[in-house]
């Protein structure tokens, strides 16, 4: 479970994250996005930065090799630029359209996802309008991971269980 708080302030984002911290479940992993010294202080199991974030290397410095570190990218060049990284895993999209972001890059689709599977033998993370729907098709395209959030918001306990078992 990723913390995805773009606007809270960094008291609210480490108070928000140790309560995650609290409730997950031990084999859930909290990763907490941009700000690696709050995933530190929350006990969080890693970071993920974007393109304008602190440098994924940087990142490491902060969180050592004990925790994950997560990279997004959106083109061929940064998915080569992310696997040179110690990052644990890179993210790509988005793959379709999303809502999630103000001013989102552009779409890359399923040959995208492709594309990037051909680049990086690291763990790949699709985000970007992903459904229940759709999950399906993004891991045959070379995905090992979806991230979803439009489609978790209606009924968040109820659709990550049938996400869970369309995933099996």
């Amino acid at each position: 479970m990723q913390l995805r708080e773009k606007d809270a302030a960094a008291k609210e984002i480490l108070r928000l994250a140790r309560e995650l911290r609290r409730i997950l479940p031990a084999p859930v992993k909290l990763i907490v996005n941009d700000r690696a010294e709050l995933a530190i202080a929350a006990g969080a199991d890693g970071v993920h930065v974007g393109q304008d974030d602190l440098p994924a290397e940087s990142a490491r410095n902060i969180i050592g090799h004990n925790r994950l570190l997560g990279l997004s990218t959106h083109n061929p060049e940064q998915i080569k630029d992310a696997d040179r990284t110690s990052a644990d895993y890179i993210a790509i999209g988005p793959v379709f359209a999303t809502t999630s972001k103000a001013n989102p890059d552009a779409i890359i689709g399923l040959e995208g996802v492709r594309m990037a599977r051909s680049l990086t033998s690291k763990p790949l993370v699709a985000i970007g309008g992903i459904t229940l729907d759709n999950c399906h098709e993004v891991i045959t395209a070379g995905a090992d991971a979806v991230a979803v959030i439009g489609d978790l918001l209606t009924d968040p306990r109820k659709r990550t269980a049938d996400f869970l078992l369309k995933m099996r």
